[in-house]
């Protein structure tokens, strides 16, 4: 009877002592994430991507500004090999298409990204369009900030205003051109003696294929000089 009294009192300790760590070992587990919580996590983190850029025609290499952009923290760097002024440039789409709301794409200079004003705010537009902020080193322009956001706007401003200037040219060259009696547009292929012959050629029979290949230019050209000449084609 006394051992099975001290057997009884052994178990009920060892159910004692379990309970704490018990609680201790869910206490752990609801602390740490599990692997869903982990994976979501990681994909809200930004990141800093930077791009980098030499022409083919430059005799210089990448190393100045990849460690410019490892110093400012950048997790990944595309380097390209191509001039500012092409659009087709695969390292540049490869970044835009992996850029994610929250990253930041980083140059180590404004003109790396982009010769072109015009391509340089497509570029930018595409960038906002992603979710994603862009910042420039040498310029100290970051759009995550608002002196940033202004320096953008202000880059837009300036590119509306070129395009107004460029517009205002033509419009100018324009009307210079008919003041003189010169039309705009593409200068004609044949001069005036030359469209007179022709249209004195089709008058007498001949066809507009022969004539276009006497004058070595296109079948439409000779048509074009009909239809201005109000005549009917034989």
């Amino acid at each position: 009877m006394e051992a099975n009294y001290h057997r009884a009192q052994t178990f009920v300790c060892a159910t004692q002592m379990a309970t704490p760590q018990k609680r201790a070992s869910e206490r752990r587990k609801n602390l740490s994430p599990n692997e869903t919580q982990t994976q979501q996590a990681k994909a809200t983190v930004s990141a800093l991507l930077g791009y980098t850029r030499v022409s083919k025609a430059e005799d210089q290499d990448t190393a100045p500004q990849i460690e410019a952009l490892e110093a400012a923290g950048c997790r990944r760097i595309f380097e390209e090999k191509a001039s500012g002024g092409r659009w087709d440039r695969p390292e540049l789409h490869r970044l835009l298409d992996r850029l994610g709301t929250g990253d930041v794409l980083v140059v180590w200079k404004l003109d790396r990204l982009s010769r072109s004003l015009e391509d340089l705010l497509m570029i930018l537009d595409r960038i906002e369009k992603a979710g994603a902020g862009f910042r420039s080193l040498t310029e100290n322009i970051d759009s995550t900030t608002a002196s940033g956001r202004m320096m953008m706007h202000m880059l837009g401003s300036f590119a509306e205003f070129e395009r107004e200037m460029v517009r205002e040219r033509t419009q100018a060259g324009l009307r210079a051109a008919r003041a003189q009696g010169r039309g705009g547009g593409r200068q004609p292929k044949l001069t005036k003696p030359q469209q007179a012959e022709v249209i004195t050629m089709l008058k007498t029979g001949r066809s507009a294929a022969d004539i276009a290949r006497l004058f070595r230019v296109h079948r439409t050209t000779i048509s074009r000089i009909v239809s201005n000449a109000a005549i009917k084609e034989p």
